[in-house]
């Protein structure tokens, strides 16, 4: 069983307030695009889960997909174990959700390959034990999370084309993210408004990170300079995107990222794919 995983972009993330678990309360709107890394699942007889990946220091136990699988294993005791692959693309801890698409791809793999006949409220309910975004790669499109991100609202999907992403190969943890935003006055907080996009576009996280990390405040100013519509962090970083109307420039910026060694990739948004 070969499956594709897609990243997402954050088109707008709101910090609202700390709750008393240390996670924070988030209003966001996240988008699925066409960036996938891609998972094989082939039922084994031993009874062993063993995952593999075209990273080695991401095949081991503490991958959010093999812990997904084997807490779906021992609590509905499956018998079965399973074979998983993950070949990798989208980057590491760069705010494109790779790791909780990826649970949320196993989840739904094992749920079919072991006729676990779980309901979509089952699956949320397991995706939000493992982490904040998980719940929304269940469904992909556009969303709105909240609370910690994983209450999920299916919004009407928002096609952009010509997204350029761009990562200059640094790793933010999402704790200094978060760590870093000087939480605003509930009268200051902002809130998203599909149909006046590039205004109403705005993460919450970016002021603190543009200050800690240089780089990320380069890119920005780059990607506004060169033409983006949009040019905003994604996530808690620390990939960035720019949204272009014109063909040429999104590809002229592409070139100059790539002349200084950045990660790139041209994105365009996906609908959701599970209902």
């Amino acid at each position: 069983m070969l499956t594709a995983s897609s990243a997402k972009i954050n088109l707008f993330l709101e910090v609202c307030a700390k709750l008393p678990d240390n996670y924070h309360q988030v209003n966001t709107v996240l988008s699925s695009i066409d960036l996938f890394d891609s998972l094989s699942y082939e039922p084994n007889s031993t009874g062993r889960i063993e995952l593999t990946c075209n990273l080695p220091e991401l095949s081991n136990r503490n991958n959010l997909v093999w812990r997904v699988a084997r807490y779906l294993q021992q609590q509905y005791q499956v018998n079965l174990g399973v074979n998983i692959h993950l070949d990798k693309h989208i980057p590491l801890a760069a705010g494109l959700g790779g790791g909780s698409s990826n649970a949320a791809n196993c989840l739904m793999a094992l749920n079919e390959l072991w006729a676990l006949h779980l309901s979509s409220s089952e699956l949320n309910t397991i995706a939000a034990r493992f982490g904040s975004d998980i719940n929304f790669f269940l469904i992909g499109g556009t969303a709105l999370g909240e609370s910690r991100g994983e209450i999920i609202t299916l919004l009407p999907y928002l096609e952009i084309d010509h997204i350029l992403l761009v990562n200059p190969h640094i790793l933010i943890p999402a704790s200094q993210a978060y760590g870093l935003v000087k939480l605003p006055l509930s009268h200051e907080l902002r809130s998203f408004d599909p149909h006046n996009l590039p205004e109403s576009c705005f993460n919450r996280l970016e002021p603190g990170i543009r200050r800690a990390f240089p780089a990320i405040d380069d890119i920005i100013l780059s990607l506004q300079q060169r033409g983006a519509d949009i040019a905003m962090m994604s996530g808690s970083g620390s990939t960035c995107f720019g949204v272009f109307t014109n063909t040429d420039q999104i590809l002229t910026c592409r070139d100059y990222f790539n002349s200084l060694g950045y990660w790139t990739w041209i994105a365009k948004t996906i609908p959701p794919t599970h209902h």
